[in-house]
């Protein structure tokens, strides 16, 4: 039998839930991704008009990057405070955060009018949804991870996962459509503003279908329990203390379990606008095109891959991801060479379904790691704090290999390394697929539950 704090929740108040992580991940995930679009198309003309083309897009993909340092603080204080407060609350205030900060950068003036102020403003803009992108990807699987049924909490945690091909898809899609009924001039004037000046519509659309929502009651029971010891104590150990405490061997795994795949993502759908225009001779409407699709095919399959790790468990279907994408990217650039669109489109859909591998069970495996009154703050430590050494500086190593050596293979290898690291990280983790995230407690710890004895906790819930 399950317990009170993880009985599976009423089918519609469950798909309410699902739907609400899901809108609002793939509208933060579409700002973000436009950035990222953006900087590969536009911003180095925009934004650093007096450099060489290729190093102004170097620049342009570091205030891409920079958008990645400040996700580490915003998972700190997201963290904290959806630790400490719920989950509800702090999703709703980082899509207000996000959804402002791109905004705004449809209003920004380019190079061209305010000069130097313009990269400045661009960058601090960055900043500010990178902060709330740190916060948002935590609260937004924890909500489903801790309402949904534990015993296919992979497949339902997946769920927030497919906001990032959304949101990617929505993001691209909405450039394709302008790059292909505006001319080059026209784009780079005024037509790339649209898709920015979009998210304040998303955001309304997801702040109504979020704050409709409940907290987790996993949470809530967690809430109650710490209450009521801080009233004999006197005092609650901060969440974030705990975790570098009791949890650092989960947040080191959690870090080397995110370097391949966030790595292979950013260059298989960044990067390959630079690689392919530049280096292939493809067109920036072919590229946007096969990332499209590819993106399509990625939001189909991670709910399959999440439903896989309930079967198989979270480590084996990771470890297929991890691998294959490390096998994957030699045959990658090559067919990225033939300048064919079908190769292209084959190319990065392999690729995007190899990730989804690692990205489905992300959620569930992750949460599964930490207990309640922490598994905000852990979570999102050990996500966001990977993307600054993974996903930020992704794109633009890659950019620089390929400025200096004009060849594929250096940066193929430098994915193949990350998949190495990820392999060994996820070797070393324990599976968590049966954990029930009421019970899951570091031991040790005499401030929060105890965990579970073994024969409970493997126990399938039903």
């Amino acid at each position: 039998m399950s317990s009170p704090a993880t009985a599976p929740p009423a089918p519609n108040n469950l798909k309410r839930i699902v739907a609400a992580s899901l809108i609002g991940t793939t509208i933060e995930w579409y700002d973000f991704f436009l950035y990222g679009s953006a900087a590969a198309l536009v911003f180095n003309k925009l934004f650093f008009p007096d450099s060489d083309p290729l190093v102004g897009t170097l620049l342009s993909f570091l205030t891409y990057a920079v958008g990645f340092a400040a996700r580490p603080l915003g998972a700190l204080v997201f963290g904290h405070y959806g630790d400490r407060l719920g989950r509800k609350k702090l999703l709703v205030l980082s899509l207000l955060m996000m959804g402002g900060a791109t905004f705004a950068i449809g209003l920004l003036p380019t190079h061209a009018t305010i000069g130097s102020a313009a990269p400045v403003l661009l960058t601090v803009l960055r900043l500010v949804q990178g902060f709330a992108l740190g916060g948002e990807w935590g609260g937004a699987v924890l909500l489903v991870s801790e309402h949904g049924d534990a015993r296919r909490r992979g497949f339902w945690a997946s769920w927030p996962q497919t906001g990032a091909p959304a949101g990617q898809l929505l993001a691209t899609g909405v450039l394709s459509l302008l790059t292909a009924v505006l001319s080059d001039s026209a784009f780079g004037a005024w037509g790339w503003r649209i898709p920015f000046l979009l998210s304040g519509v998303l955001v309304i659309v997801g702040l109504w279908i979020r704050l409709s929502v409940d907290e987790s009651p996993v949470f809530k029971q967690a809430l109650e329990r710490a209450e009521a010891r801080k009233a004999d104590a006197g005092t609650e150990r901060m969440p974030v203390v705990a975790v570098l405490r009791h949890h650092w061997r989960d947040v080191l795994v959690a870090m080397g379990a995110r370097m391949a795949e966030n790595i292979s993502y950013y260059v298989i759908t960044a990067f390959i606008l630079v690689y392919a225009t530049t280096s292939a001779g493809v067109s920036k409407q072919t590229a946007l095109n096969a990332v499209l699709v590819a993106s399509a095919i990625h939001f189909a399959v991670i709910p399959a891959w999440g439903a896989l790790s309930d079967r198989l468990g979270r480590r084996p279907v990771y470890l297929i991801g991890a691998v294959g994408v490390g096998l994957w990217m030699f045959p990658f650039f090559a067919l990225i060479d033939t300048g064919g669109f079908g190769s292209l489109l084959l190319a990065v859909t392999v690729g995007l379904v190899l990730h989804g591998a690692m990205y489905a069970p992300q959620a569930a495996f992750f949460s599964e790691m930490f207990a309640t009154r922490m598994r905000y703050s852990g979570a999102s430590i050990g996500a966001q704090f990977a993307s600054v050494a993974a996903g930020a500086p992704a794109p633009l190593i890659a950019t620089a290999l390929l400025a200096d050596h004009g060849s594929s293979t250096p940066i193929a290898l430098y994915v193949i390394a990350a998949s190495l690291l990820t392999v060994v990280a996820v070797a070393a983790a324990k599976e968590t697929r049966h954990r029930d995230l009421a019970d899951v407690a570091p031991s040790g710890d005499p401030g929060g539950p105890v965990e579970a004895a073994p024969a409970a906790r493997d126990a399938r819930p039903v």
